[in-house]
């Protein structure tokens, strides 16, 4: 009994440290992982057309960076929602989920491109129409990063949902 008790000793002694190795890994700390860093923050957004009041957005990165979440509230109506994004690293782009407290929800896929994150929903049909949801987010000089959603029909806008700048708090 005793023998068996220090090669469980041992064991733990000489595997421990490898695993301790592995769990200081950084999954998700490649140049794709970190694209939409400059979206991390906390965040006043104002209507990029007025400069009147749009929100408040949290942007944190979670997961061990694996992970930017997005806590929306409007600035009126008591609005409010969520979204997840990743990197897919299988499918080469990066992926956000939105949920609203309205129960509404869009599913957005694309990369960055330059100062850019653009992502985009499959297509849907409205009233005998097929519609894209188009966001980029752009990360200005400044500092700030402006959000610009588009309804497209084909390759043409046909409504401008929201533009919003992003001014860090």
């Amino acid at each position: 009994m005793q023998l068996k008790n220090y090669l469980i000793v041992l064991a733990i002694l000489a595997f421990g440290p490898v695993s301790a190795q592995n769990t200081d890994s950084c999954n998700c700390c490649t140049e794709n992982h970190k694209a939409f860093d400059f979206w991390i923050g906390e965040w006043t957004v104002s209507n990029a057309t007025n400069g009147n009041p749009a929100g408040k957005s949290n942007i944190s990165q979670e997961e061990g960076g694996c992970v930017i979440r997005e806590n929306w509230t409007s600035a009126t109506s008591g609005y409010t929602g969520t979204s997840l994004n990743f990197y897919n690293a299988a499918k080469d782009r990066w992926e956000q989920l939105w949920i609203d407290n309205s129960g509404a929800y869009l599913k957005l896929k694309g990369k960055r491109m330059g100062n850019q994150m653009i992502l985009s929903s499959d297509p849907f049909d409205r009233d005998g129409k097929m519609l894209t949801n188009r966001i980029t987010w752009t990360a200005n000089e400044d500092g700030t990063v402006r959000q610009l959603w588009e309804i497209l029909e084909g390759e043409k806008v046909v409504n401008t949902a929201f533009d919003g700048i992003y001014k860090k708090e």
